[in-house]
This record gives C-alpha cells, sequence and structure tokens, in this order.
C-alpha cells in the first residue's frame, strides 16, 4: 500500500516538472519580448558574409564575426567579397568587436 501510494506521488510529481517544462518552452516560443527588434523577412547576412569570409584563414571565426558586425548595421550591409574595402559600408567599417577590433 505504501509502495503504490510512493509511485503515485512520484509520477504526479514528474509529471508536474514535465508540465512545467513545457509551459517554460511555449513561452520562448511564442513571442519575441517587447524590446527586441522585428525579425528581417530574410537573413541576408550569413550569405553576405560567406562570401566575404570565403578566403579567410579562420573562415568559422570570420563568419561568426561577420554575421554579428551585419545584425549590428541597420542596412545589413557587409563589403562584397573578400577583398572589398570595409569603407563600402560605412556602418561595418565603424563597428569595433568588444571595442578593440574591426569587423572582417
Amino acid at each position: 500500500m505504501a509502495r503504490t501510494k510512493t509511485a503515485t506521488l512520484s509520477l504526479a510529481l514528474l509529471c508536474l516538472v514535465l508540465l512545467s517544462e513545457v509551459g517554460m518552452l511555449m513561452a520562448l516560443v511564442q513571442a519575441p519580448p517587447a524590446g527586441a527588434p522585428a525579425p528581417q523577412v530574410a537573413d541576408e547576412c550569413p550569405s553576405k558574409c560567406a562570401k566575404r569570409c570565403s578566403r579567410s584563414w579562420k573562415p568559422k571565426m570570420c563568419l561568426k564575426t561577420c554575421v554579428a558586425c551585419c545584425h549590428r548595421c541597420p542596412d545589413h550591409c557587409v563589403p562584397d567579397g573578400p577583398k572589398a574595402s570595409r569603407d563600402t559600408c560605412s556602418c561595418y567599417s565603424k563597428i569595433m568587436t568588444h571595442g578593440k577590433y574591426k569587423c572582417p
């Protein structure tokens, strides 16, 4: 008798934990926070940055940094090609990562 009560109590506790986890996941999926900007129709940054970082000696790091810089620019401007000057995109050329390094 005591064993079935313990099993039932454990099962009820497990169900409660699972329901709370599902509730938290649903809250994350629904809507972005009020202060977050609306998502863009199409995210062009990864494809632009793939072209920009195609000849980088550290392509993964270049791509990650480039996409972050691209998202920070209002017009999502990225210099065209691996050898293009940063000055072709004024916003991109002014951004510093962690205040130390220029975008690739």
